[in-house]
């Protein structure tokens, strides 16, 4: 049976953070509202855009107001961030990706964006490829925490929890994996601070996406189900030399098989 790692978008495998605050500034000056400053745009990322817009606009989330604001976001989005998709990955995510990938290891995204923006993202990466579902706001009814993002993609792949790990940058995703009765890794790169991140008591803490490869192989990948072959011998350390005891003046005779020593 395959393993599964799920994976947030924003802030873990791409650092889209600053490149969303400048696609929020061009949509509230395409719509001539005030521009909101940047750290409370910062605080939406990772809920989906009708309760961002609603918020900054100080509107419900269902004001015909708020389909205008992410129309023009997503004019936006398309004009200044997939262009620079590729840029925007965090440093080992494309190789360590791969490397997951190649092993047999099934990767998933659940993600609060909406599905056709996610789905555009990860193919100007490069990366779309890689993933066997991509899971968006509008695929579910509840977004995270809610647990039905992971849920959907466990039971559409039939892999069960226990077999998975959710990796994500804010407790949205780490509650998330909580409630679906997934493992999971904190990265402390991306939107929440280690101290937000522990109050949801991920499973473990990474400070790179190579710390993050390193957790899932170790619980995903045991030994004896790695696919890529060992290290080269020349690439590995030599061990270092112990020194050995000086050998008996004279040995002493083996006991016959069967006898007790």
């Amino acid at each position: 049976m395959r393993h599964l790692a799920v994976f947030d978008l924003d802030g873990t495998l791409v650092d889209t953070p600053r490149a969303i605050v400048e696609t929020f500034s061009a949509a509230f000056a395409s719509l001539g509202e005030p521009v909101p400053d940047s750290a409370a745009i910062r605080a939406t990322i990772g809920i989906p855009l009708e309760r961002a817009f609603g918020s900054l606009l100080g509107v419900d989330p269902e004001d015909p107001y708020v389909r205008r604001g992410i129309e023009q976001y997503q004019l936006h989005f398309r004009e200044l961030i997939l262009p620079r998709a590729s840029e925007l990955l965090y440093p080992g995510v494309e190789p360590g990706l791969r490397r997951l990938h190649a092993q047999g290891v099934a990767l998933a995204v659940a993600t609060n964006k909406f599905h056709a923006s996610a789905d555009a993202l990860l193919r100007a990466a490069g990366l779309r490829e890689l993933f066997a579902q991509v899971v968006g706001a509008d695929d579910v009814s509840n977004h995270k925490p809610h647990p039905e993002s992971g849920l959907l993609i466990l039971r559409t792949l039939d892999i069960p929890a226990d077999r998975a790990v959710m990796v994500g940058d804010t407790t949205h995703d780490l509650l998330m994996a909580n409630a679906a009765g997934l493992r999971s890794v904190a990265v402390t790169y991306g939107i929440h601070s280690p101290e937000e991140l522990a109050t949801a008591a991920p499973t473990w803490t990474a400070h790179t996406f190579d710390e993050v490869v390193t957790h899932l192989e170790a619980v995903l990948l045991p030994a004896s189900e790695s696919l890529l072959p060992p290290a080269p011998e020349a690439a590995r350390p030599p061990a270092p030399e112990t020194a050995r005891p000086p050998a008996p003046e004279a040995a002493l005779p083996l006991a016959p098989e069967g006898a007790a020593t």
